[in-house]
């Protein structure tokens, strides 16, 4: 996010570079916002660290943060980059991309002839199905920024399969993120928890099985959203101020040990097989309880991208994360507060040669937390945090953000993985109705995913034997179900909720996937008690509707009045519940007078 590093030289760009490319990264996505005074000295700065590190980069323009790009500006800062030794091509076309500006399709029609772009925005508020056929196709590709689980469940990759559908042949940028916590209540309410917990290994596996043309992590140092594997720079924190965040969420809540692991699993979906040098270990936690302090109006969810909004203690789960890169079987414990509790692996790699993960319950404990990898009885690796798990939160306002640790073996290994191409899926999961079909047919290699998730790779396991029995989609089942209940009745798992030995007529499959229907649903009434009911009854009936309000009604969302570009703050003496009320409703022009200002 190059408007965190504004004040960046070119030897700060080469110590960051030097970071990313120890992990096999091989490129900066450069989000950059319209009319940021500071846009080209940093961009200056950073090509040419680039060039002096053999570092990639390209442009991601922001068309969210201060606006829609102009054309005219469009074409001024990608004639000004693109053809600097740095700037990364493809098919030696020079790649761009986007954060939104879909309105703006028409003017990249132009812009690639004038540029000869490759182009690969992230349109993702249209969906793969429009953005893929805007201004007639003038996508060379799409990325997708919907990196995160929705709710408590863990991530799907339905709709990456939605993408890789809708493109045909068209490449895919597929997204990985660790997590996501904003309480910046100033960017128009902007204040929501989606969970991480498990995401950053899960999503890693997935990328595995789905083989996108690439792989964008989201992200290297966007501090406001939490997502950032890259190191603090107290220099970038000015989001915190304008933002308005009741605490600064990222001071002293390190996440470089995400970056541990990065060479193996990079590797591993380059070249379809990695070797582990070092052996480690990698943990993760929130240092409070989910209810040991007020959540600060935030939520699990939001209703700003039409999704049922929920308690951030539903789905953020107290519990120790952990993942070790290991060459053999091991065990592993975890201490929290000097009270010590066996682990379990929750996956593993099949050969036993890779990442391990699992987690354990805070289970009420607080204190220092060290998780121990041993083999044999004796120490593969130990990670001792210096952040202790409290019951006590800075401001009496919750904190979502994870606190990461890693710690490397004492001696080097060596052991390599299988190949990629060598193994097929031997587990998986999938929503709703999905769920039980797809973990009985994953295991056994058949695992499609327009409808299923794979949770597993491995060598392939001998299919049951076939009982020449037929299997159709169960009446008022849609066609999605078509290839599931061939594959499983066949194989003697049939279930009667959406399978049928007799064929019927049946719809044809959603064009959207199999999501949960919550996903498509915002809050169109809500009310409040007392002076919040007018705030409520406005917030909640535009899809905005943090505590203390209450949703009635869910239903299509509708979009609320234009921005007028002012923040509103309570009225001197209200509590914080006000804040991210204030600064939603007054930039949509209703402010009242004895709540907001």
């Amino acid at each position: 996010k190059v408007s965190n590093v504004a004040g960046w030289g070119v030897s700060n760009w080469e110590s960051d570079i030097s970071l990313a490319q120890a992990a096999h990264i091989d490129a900066f996505a450069l989000d950059v916002a319209w009319g940021d005074a500071n846009n080209v000295p940093s961009l200056d700065a950073a090509f040419q660290a680039a060039a002096n590190k053999g570092f990639k980069l390209f442009f991601s323009l922001d068309y969210g943060g201060n606006g829609y790009w102009p054309e005219a500006d469009t074409l001024s800062i990608l004639q000004s980059y693109i053809n600097r030794p740095a700037y990364y091509r493809h098919n030696n076309q020079p790649f761009v991309s986007t954060f939104e500006g879909p309105l703006a399709s028409d003017q990249w029609v132009r812009l690639k002839q004038q540029t000869g772009a490759f182009f690969v925005p992230d349109w993702s508020s249209k969906g793969a199905s429009v953005a893929s056929g805007l201004s007639n196709g003038v996508v060379d590709g799409l990325f997708n920024w919907a990196a995160w689980p929705y709710g408590a469940d863990d991530m799907f990759t339905v709709i990456d399969a939605s993408y890789v559908n809708f493109l045909k042949s068209k490449p895919y940028m597929m997204p990985v993120a660790p997590m996501f916590f904003t309480n910046m209540p100033g960017f128009d309410g902007k204040n929501w928890l989606w969970r991480g917990d498990d995401l950053w290994y899960d999503r890693w596996q997935q990328v595995l099985t789905v083989q996108p043309e690439w792989v964008e992590i989201i992200s290297w140092n966007d501090y406001g959203e939490s997502h950032y594997i890259g190191p603090l720079h107290a220099d970038g924190y000015e989001a915190f101020d304008r933002g308005k965040a009741p605490y600064n969420y990222v001071e002293n809540m390190p996440h470089d040990g995400w970056r541990a692991f990065l060479p193996y699993v990079i590797d591993q979906y380059k070249n379809g097989q990695a070797t582990i040098q070092r052996e480690g270990v990698t943990a993760w936690f929130r240092l409070t309880p989910g209810n040991a302090c007020g959540n600060g109006g935030t939520t699990g969810n939001t209703m700003s991208q039409q999704q049922c909004e929920v308690d951030p203690a539903k789905i953020s789960q107290d519990r120790v994360f952990y993942s070790a890169l290991l060459v053999s079987d091991s065990t592993v414990e975890v201490s929290i507060g000097g009270s010590v509790q066996a682990g379990t692996w929750d996956n593993r790699p099949q050969d036993n040669i890779g990442i391990f993960h699992g987690s354990v319950p805070f289970g009420g404990r607080t204190g220092n937390v060290v998780v121990t990898v041993k083999r044999s009885g004796v120490v593969v690796a130990q990670m001792v945090g210096n952040s202790p798990i409290t019951a006590t939160c800075k401001n009496s306002v919750m904190n979502w953000n994870a606190w990461v640790g890693y710690s490397a073996a004492s001696s080097a290994a060596s052991a390599t993985s299988i190949s990629v191409k060598a193994q097929s899926c031997v587990a998986g999961t999938g929503v709703g109705g999905y769920k039980g079909l797809c973990a009985f047919t994953c295991k056994s290699g058949y695992c499609p995913l327009s409808a299923c998730t794979c949770t597993q790779l491995g060598k392939q396991i001998p299919e049951p034997t076939s009982l020449n029995k037929p299997g159709y989609p169960a009446p008022g089942i849609d066609g999605s179900f078509e290839g599931l209940c061939a594959y499983a009745c066949n194989y003697g798992y049939c279930p009667s909720e959406v399978c049928s030995s007799t064929k019927t007529p049946f719809a044809a499959p959603s064009t959207d996937g199999p999501f949960p229907t919550c996903w498509k649903q915002a809050c169109v009434s809500g009310r409040g008690k007392d002076n919040y009911d007018g705030l409520c009854s406005f917030s909640c009936g535009f899809g905005f509707c943090p505590e203390p309000c209450t949703c009635l009604i869910t239903g299509d969302a509708k979009t609320p009045p234009k921005s007028n570009g002012k923040t509103g703050c309570p009225v001197v003496g209200l509590s914080a519940d006000y804040i991210p009320l204030c600064a939603f409703v007054c930039s949509h022009g209703y402010c009242p007078e004895g709540a907001c200002t």
